[in-house]
């Protein structure tokens, strides 16, 4: 286990690596405790370091057989090995170029972080992003160190796939090459028992690509649908961006024990299982809208990752954050652009928001990190694909095609930066971008408040800007914000268009002349920027924009707004649900011109998490009970209220033909299931259990179940699920969540006992244990009810998860987060635990750095 008390890494010492690597060639005699691996790399001084330099190469867990230089052992006198790795002294060196050989031994099976090289189910599988690939051999394990890599494989699997293309196999044996330079963490490795779908694709300039996704035997029926999302993603990376696949072979691999969701490995894509397949019967909608942004997302890596990569750890933002706009973008395209920008909105305030509000709030390009693996964030991939978005709303689309174009010319093969990014922005399109590099150097979510004066025909909006401090950012300048603004006149026709204001500071006027009439006025159209709007609006503008708003996403934001306003009066004052708000919500959900998709999203009341946000920022401490009791009344009364047009939708929404995983069948489904969600409040699960009993899909089914675990009628459906699926890993992850997320607040942590005690948790599995612990976090109320109950039983957990899987223990942790907005008696009890395991012997640098980050120490 590394050390729990290492030093700081910091952006500022960044030097290039002294050595060049030429061609690296990887041996691999698998063995599940003894594999052997060598190595024979080819070094060359780099011009840019002069001078003679030490060899430094990382290594962590390696067996060291052999080390030589040109052939010759390296003296014992002059080779430091350590357990961070090995130095070579620069007298051992040669001045010119040298060939460095090493054996070393690795043990795949006892490999429980599932970093580097391990096993999963008897099957060999890598994940070197970050720092894995120093536990797979001796390296200089860092990002812009490139270099084209040749393996060879000897094992008696059925199957061995590693990057690029295959050269030649064998009996017991296969090699492949791939001719591309790329980082360590981009190394791949997989052997086992495997069977395949296969397809092609033939680019727009007629080479043929033979496309593979590999699964166990048994899995292979649920994989169609991400061979045609991997397809249409390769089609549309082409059209959208003029970027071309370059290997001759495109690999995806399904992996059941995997830490992340997925990795872009050179041409062999290693998959979570959960991201690969899907079947009606098996994978919910959300699953399938997942699998085909993932697989869209990693293959978009190939250029904007690969090809072009980061030139260290700091710059993670720039690779994750692009291709996450990428995505996005994708996803607009293949499904409803309104719809998707909702949903990605949603996720990043529940996520990427409370980040930047705590105390784990960093920049996108954090200036230090002690564990590069607790910077996996919200921050990094939705806040870093935000500024992209904001950045193509300053320059245009136009100036983002040149720019882009400019960048795959320009950086295609390097190891670039956020300073390389917005350069050739500035070349492109002749902008000065100093000032909006801020988004990527300071933290905070800014505060954008805006007053309105009207008079003689003119409509004049202030806006002034403010972020708070941050951890180790007390003071921050103002930013460039983009500010989509449309007017719309009394009778709710658009009498000004969707306009680009273009905030640079703190304070700043806008005036709209020659108008008839005080216009109303639209802000932060398709959210335009990642800030929190600040603006009293009563509520019958709120009203007329949720009726009238021509965007889509401020239309759903007036809603939105609307019932926020709504809940929080319920908790702070106990006033009575507004009839309102919910004879609003009643047009809305009648009127069928509007996406069903859309519709669902107008029902989803806003999250416990969100409203305990929302208190907090007003300085008062929120009550998970309250909250929640409040919600459940809102909930109830609007199915009270609006149980015919409820019914009748349900009713209407019921799939009339073959299952379908497009967006169209998809939103009637989502519409279906949210208004079953509000109709359960009254029915007592009627309609639940017999969707239930004839579900004819996991959309459905799901939905059911957990309708009738809050109806407190799933005594018999519960053990009938299970019976169904047990077989299935993925679905039985979902019996385990929707278990803990929907159980009453008060049993959440008994029944979070009783499922880590059931024989299918095996929590060595990081599907498995997010499963169950991610569930009792995203139950608000069960998570913090007063008895503290589920703060022990999640530290007890962290405690047992860390000495195995350091990585998971660590991401698990942020449920932790938000302790401080809570009354004096749970800060205690959160306290307490955090503190109980930061005193844990052994405990790892990952865990240690997160749960000091939380205390703010």
């Amino acid at each position: 286990m590394k050390d729990a008390s290492p030093q700081t890494i910091y952006l500022k010492d960044y030097q290039p690596f002294p050595f060049r690597i030429e061609r690296v060639d990887l041996t691999f005699r698998l063995a599940p405790k003894t594999t052997r691996v060598i190595s024979r790399i080819a070094f060359a001084p780099n011009p840019e370091r002069a001078g003679r330099h030490d060899l430094f190469l990382h290594g962590e867990k390696l067996r060291l057989i052999a080390a030589r230089i040109d052939g010759a052992d390296v003296p014992a006198a002059l080779l430091t090995v350590t357990d961070e790795g090995a130095t070579v002294a620069a007298q051992a060196l040669p001045d010119g170029p040298f060939l460095w050989e090493a054996e070393v031994e690795i043990d795949p099976e006892g490999n429980t972080a599932l970093e580097g090289l391990y096993m999963s189910g008897g099957m060999y599988c890598t994940q070197c992003e970050a720092e894995g690939f120093r536990k797979i051999t001796y390296y200089p394990d860092r990002p812009d160190v490139m270099a084209p890599f040749k393996v060879r494989i000897e094992s008696d699997m059925p199957v061995m796939l590693s990057n690029g293309n295959p050269t030649a196999s064998g009996p017991g044996w296969a090699e492949w090459d791939d001719p591309w330079p790329k980082p360590s963490y981009l190394f791949a490795l997989v052997a086992g028992n495997l069977v395949n779908l296969p397809d092609s694709f033939t680019t727009r300039s007629g080479r043929k690509v033979d496309l593979n996704i590999w699964v166990r035997p048994g899995d292979l029926d649920r994989c169609a649908f991400a061979m045609d999302s991997l397809i249409r993603s390769m089609t549309w990376d082409e059209e959208a961006y003029g970027r071309e696949y370059d290997l001759d072979v495109f690999n995806i691999v399904a992996v059941d024990d995997f830490n992340m969701g997925a990795m872009e490995n050179k041409g062999l894509n290693i998959f979570n299982s959960k991201l690969v397949l899907a079947s009606p019967e098996t994978a919910t909608d959300l699953d399938f809208e997942r699998i085909e942004g993932v697989i869209a997302h990693e293959y978009f890596h190939n250029w904007t990752g690969n090809r072009i990569t980061c030139r260290d750890w700091f710059q993670l933002c720039l690779k994750e954050g692009l291709t996450v706009f990428r995505d996005q973008q994708f996803t607009s395209a293949m499904r409803s652009e309104p719809v998707k920008r909702i949903e990605d909105v949603l996720s990043l305030r529940a996520r990427q928001f409370r980040e930047d509000m705590g105390p784990l709030a960093h920049p996108p390009r954090p200036s230090s990190f002690v564990e590069i693996n607790n910077f996996y964030t919200a921050t990094v991939y939705e806040k870093g694909a935000e500024v992209i978005g904001m950045l193509k709303r300053l320059v245009g689309d136009d100036g983002y095609a040149r720019a882009l174009d400019l960048y795959f010319d320009r950086h295609d093969g390097d190891a670039a930066t956020i300073e390389d990014w917005l350069k050739v922005f500035e070349d492109a399109t002749g902008r000065d971008l100093s000032q909006f590099k801020r988004w990527y150097t300071d933290a905070g979510t800014p505060r954008l408040s805006v007053s309105e004066d009207w008079r003689d025909g003119t409509l004049t909006l202030t806006f002034t800007q403010m972020t708070p401090p941050t951890p180790g950012q007390d003071t921050k300048l103002p930013r460039v914000i983009p500010i989509a603004v449309g007017l719309l006149n009394p009778n709710g026709d658009e009498i000004l268009p969707t306009t680009i204001l273009e905030m640079t500071e703190a304070t700043q006027s806008f005036r709209f002349a020659d108008l008839a009439s005080r216009p109303v006025a639209s802000i932060l159209r398709g959210f335009s920027a990642p800030v929190v709007l600040e603006r009293e609006v009563p509520a019958s503008e709120r009203a007329f924009l949720l009726a009238h708003d021509t965007d889509p996403f401020n239309r759903w934001e007036a809603g939105r707004a609307l019932a926020k306003d709504v809940l929080v009066r319920m908790v702070t004052d106990d006033d009575a649900p507004s009839a309102d708000y919910i004879s609003a919500l009643g047009r809305l959900l009648t009127d069928d011109s509007l996406d069903p998709a859309f519709r669902a999203l107008c029902l989803r009341l806003p999250s416990e998490d969100d409203l305990a946000q929302t208190l907090a920022e007003a300085g008062r401490s929120p009550d998970p009970d309250r909250i929640h009791t409040a919600r459940e009344t809102l909930a109830r009364t609007v199915a009270e209220r609006l149980v015919r047009p409820l019914a009748l939708t349900y009713d209407a929404m019921a799939d009339r033909g073959p299952f379908s995983p497009d967006a169209t069948a998809a939103g009637r489904r989502s519409l279906r299931v949210a208004a079953l969600g509000l109709l359960n409040r009254i029915d007592g699960g009627a309609r639940a259990q017999t969707l239930f009993d004839a579900a004819g899909n996991m959309t459905e089914s799901a939905a059911a179940l957990a309708c009738l675990i809050e109806a407190g009628r799933a005594e018999a459906a519960l053990p009938a699920f299970h019976e169904r699926w047990k077989g299935n890993r993925l679905v039985i992850d979902k019996w385990f969540m929707i278990q803990v997320v929907h159980a009453a607040p008060h049993q959440a942590a008994e029944v979070a006992e009783r499922l880590a005690a059931h024989p299918d948790f095996d929590w060595r599995n990081p599907n498995r244990a997010r499963s169950l612990l991610g569930g009792i976090a995203a139950n608000h109320a069960g998570f913090h009810h007063a008895s503290g109950a589920a703060y022990r039983f999640y530290a007890d957990w962290l405690l047992r998860l860390d000495p195995v899987n350091p990585q998971i223990a660590a991401r698990l942790s942020t449920a932790f987060e938000t302790w401080a907005r809570y009354d004096a008696d749970r800060r205690a009890m959160v306290a307490a635990e955090l503190q109980r395991i930061r005193s844990a012997p052994g405990l790892s640098r990952d865990l240690s750095e997160m749960t000091g980050r939380i205390l703010g120490l």
